[in-house]
């Protein structure tokens, strides 16, 4: 991986170039091929909702979705604290205005995500006393959890992300609150439960890093001991909230092969691609991150040059030629929102900046790393 003072210069040079490039204007861009179209021999092209966009107060980003993907994920709304904040409560019109959406619109929908250590109510994890409950409450709490959503969307919905980010980038476990108090056999009761309450759904398992060996090896061996076991696993979905210099094509594509290799679908998911400096020691998404404005990080507060437009665009054009050469493999490619300022790179990992991972501008405009992805199939 390249160093920091490398990732430096990037910036560096494309500010000191200003605006020498030009993108390609509205009038050029307006009557843009839909990406669903362009990749249907290929995969399924999904992006991330919010409740915005589903309710149709964001017309703009609807017709954006319309257009060009066939395939939709809920940002947040279907995560645990979102559709399940109380013992007995849960809040069910936004998902259902979500599916009905997906549903009229024809579209793959991918519900997201059913057991994930962040974002989960604290009661979920304690007892009356506010202490660590035990291990028969919590595996009954997920239980409940599960049979009651998966449950109710079992004819709508096409997959799941049963559980997400069970482990370190080394391969260990992450010591969250459901593995301290359940042990690692929860991502086993959760995937069992899951195909119980929704036999006709995909069933997968996501992460972020997944091109680290230490994650790769781990989770080639939990889908090798669940095939053993005859536990239901549909697929893998590598998180692709990625950079300029990271991660390294080679081991992205090495462990694409690996995950390829083990029978089941796999999926870039939540695929972004900030063009920011990073503070050190940042990769992957580790939301429990969080670092202090400054400004050699927000290097571009009032819009992106042209010259990094087509920066990130290169970096988008290689992460599709290597996609697409694992097309009868990889079975969906979602992006993790519509146009950069909806982005949760923009709070993330420095609150406040502004960021430009996506192929849609901030005026709903294409950039020149949407025409660089079109071109890795059609080639003009």
């Amino acid at each position: 991986m390249k160093t920091q003072k490398v990732i430096i210069s990037i910036y560096a040079i494309a500010i000191l170039s200003g605006f020498i490039l030009t993108g390609c204007s509205t009038e050029q861009m307006s009557d843009t091929p839909a990406l669903k179209d362009v990749f249907e021999d290929y995969h399924l092209i999904g992006t991330a909702m919010n409740v915005n966009q589903v309710d149709g107060n964001d017309e703009n980003s609807v017709g954006l979705i319309v257009k060009h993907f066939n395939s939709v994920t809920p940002e947040n709304m279907m995560k645990w604290e979102k559709i399940h904040p109380e013992p007995g409560e849960y809040n069910f019109e936004p998902v259902d205005s979500f599916v009905s959406f997906g549903q009229k619109s024809n579209m793959f929908i991918v519900g997201h995500t059913l057991v994930w250590h962040s974002q989960t109510p604290g009661w979920v994890f304690e007892n009356e006393n506010g202490e660590p409950t035990c291990r028969d409450t919590l595996l009954s709490r997920m239980k409940n959890h599960i049979f009651t959503v998966a449950g109710r969307y079992k004819d709508n919905i096409g997959g799941w992300d049963v559980v997400n980010e069970t482990f370190y980038d080394d391969g260990s476990f992450r010591q969250s609150p459901w593995y301290e108090i359940i042990g690692e056999d929860y991502i086993e009761k959760a995937f069992e439960w899951a195909y119980e309450a929704a036999p006709g759904v995909e069933l997968y398992y996501n992460d972020y890093n997944m091109w680290h060996a230490g994650k790769r090896d781990a989770v080639v061996k939990l889908v090798k001991d669940f095939q053993q076991k005859g536990i239901r696993i549909d697929g893998i979905g590598l998180q692709g909230h990625w950079g300029l210099d990271y991660p390294p094509m080679d081991e992205l594509e090495e462990s694409m092969r690996a995950y390829s290799e083990l029978g089941v679908k796999i999926m870039i998911t939540e695929l972004d691609m900030d063009v920011l400096p990073i503070p050190e020691g940042v990769e992957g998404a580790e939301i429990s991150q969080k670092f202090e404005m400054k400004k050699e990080l927000n290097p571009f507060p009032n819009g992106l040059p042209d010259s990094m437009k087509f920066v990130q665009a290169d970096r988008y054009a290689e992460y599709f030629n290597l996609f697409n050469k694992f097309r009868d493999n990889l079975s969906r490619v979602t992006f993790w929102g519509i146009q950069d300022g909806h982005s949760w790179r923009n709070y993330w990992p420095v609150r406040g900046r502004a960021a430009y991972p996506l192929l849609f501008d901030r005026n709903f405009q294409p950039k020149p790393a949407f025409d660089a992805v079109i071109k890795t199939v059609t080639g003009k």
